[in-house]
């Protein structure tokens, strides 16, 4: 845990310095996209506040000025699989948005959404000893969290108080400078495979960039998909990606359970391709204008030119109908969407006082797919888009920008972690083992 709060710590101070700069870049490393966006800092709200951003507004003066994305190469599952294609792949993003924004970058926040994420849930107890609760107080209660032995190859990602409790007052956000004898606390700790983390780091310096801070794209895709009402009351977010689907869920304005399905949309466009023996490019391409999830009457008498260009004229005349589309492609999806929900009952969902989840990511636009997620999670279901942040081009922003645009958010108004307080060296937790989820259930 030590080197590991050491290195999260280096980069929140990173960060802090870039801003001070003015400039800082977000990269959103994925498995069809890699999306860069050039972030610039300003004094207190030069610009107004930003449409849209509700009670994040006060702290995030920020416009984006530069803004590019690029096919990725070499990422599968949403982990580094090629290093230098991924490092290529990189590198044309962040100098496309440089040249848009007219600067250059050093520093770059990324977000990475495979590295198998686990959620654990830890509680910590201390007592007051001058009565008033300082920072001190706040390093020490989650230094008494018993962090469970999550393993030698795999590093925490996030480590967030989410609930604190003074004496019998429960549901405090921040207990700072309140009376009280007895100070507890709920934490949040995410951990992800080591490897998966280390390659995007290697990758990332590579590009001659240094990495200011790093996130889950499940959970920067919930900042920016939830509105307010539904991170405060409970809420799923399921983020569909090329090569897996995040899940997280939010509740009081904090990530409480953050999980991946190593599945995505790539995987809806692999079977189309199979199906139909058609090349990857086409079967995007079918899947894109024509596909969907929910058949009607009308399907089977709507057929598609499959086209293509092996010079057998029977082969590439061929039409398929839309239903036999969608026959293709609804397994697939019911699959993706059973394994999400494993993950929400695991995490006890249904015990949250709300219930709704919401659709994000590129692959959240298959037509039908709302209704059928409805059906197949049993809760209500909304697709989502990401905020509006200022300077944001139109091109980029719809759902498949969920990850990047609350990465910006993330950047701009980052929430207190573990190495964010100076934790005493002689009190790291030892590790003792833990059970895990559900622990929201009994606290609120």
């Amino acid at each position: 845990m030590k080197d590991v709060y050491e290195s999260q710590r280096a980069m929140r101070n990173m960060r802090k310095a870039a801003m001070q700069r003015g400039v800082i870049a977000i990269l959103d490393v994925g498995t069809s996209k890699i999306a860069c966006l050039v972030l610039r800092f300003d004094g207190p709200d030069q610009f107004g506040t930003p449409e849209g951003i509700g009670s994040l507004a006060g702290q995030s003066q920020f416009r984006v000025i530069g803004a590019a994305t690029t096919r990725s190469r070499g990422v599968r599952f949403g982990e580094v699989d090629a290093m230098q294609e991924t490092e290529r792949a990189i590198r044309t993003a962040v100098q496309a948005a440089q040249k848009m924004a007219n600067v250059r970058v050093d520093h770059v926040i990324a977000c990475l959404s495979g590295a198998r994420p686990r959620s654990y849930g830890l509680d910590g107890m201390v007592e007051i000893e001058n009565g008033m609760v300082t920072d001190n107080d706040i390093a020490r209660v989650m230094a008494s969290c018993d962090v469970p032995d999550y393993g030698h190859d795999r590093d925490v990602l996030h480590a967030q108080p989410v609930n604190f409790s003074l004496d019998h007052r429960s549901s405090l956000a921040d207990p700072r400078g309140q009376m009280g004898n007895k100070l507890t606390t709920d934490m949040h700790m995410l951990t992800v495979d080591s490897v998966a983390l280390q390659n995007l780091f290697f990758c990332i310096k590579r590009c001659d960039l240094e990495l200011a801070g790093i996130a889950s794209s499940a959970y920067v895709s919930g900042i920016s998909s939830l509105v307010e009402d539904e991170q405060e009351l409970g809420a799923a977010c399921i983020d569909f990606g090329g090569g897996s689907t995040g899940v997280s869920i939010f509740m009081r304005k904090h990530m409480i359970y953050g999980d991946a399905v190593r599945m995505g949309g790539d995987h809806v466009t692999g079977d189309i391709s199979m199906g139909l023996q058609v090349p990857m490019a086409t079967a995007e391409r079918i899947k894109t204008f024509y596909g969907g999830v929910l058949a009607t009457g009308m399907d089977d008498r709507e057929m598609i030119e499959i086209g293509g260009e092996t010079g057998d004229w029977e082969h590439d005349r061929r039409t398929v109908s839309r239903a036999e589309l969608i026959g293709i492609m609804r397994p697939r999806v019911e699959e993706i969407l059973e394994e999400v929900r494993l993950r929400l009952d695991a995490a006890g969902f249904d015990h949250l006082p709300s219930q709704q989840i919401v659709l994000t990511g590129g692959a959240s636009q298959i037509p039908g797919l709302d209704g059928l997620a409805s059906k197949i999670l049993g809760s209500q279901v909304r697709l989502g888009r990401p905020l509006r942040v200022q300077g944001l081009p139109q091109a980029a922003t719809g759902p498949a920008f969920s990850g990047a645009v609350g990465l910006t958010l993330f950047a701009a108004h980052p929430q207190d972690e573990w190495w964010d307080f100076d934790i005493p060296a002689d009190t790291y937790p030892a590790r003792s083992l833990k059970r895990a989820v559900k622990w929201f259930k009994d606290n609120w």
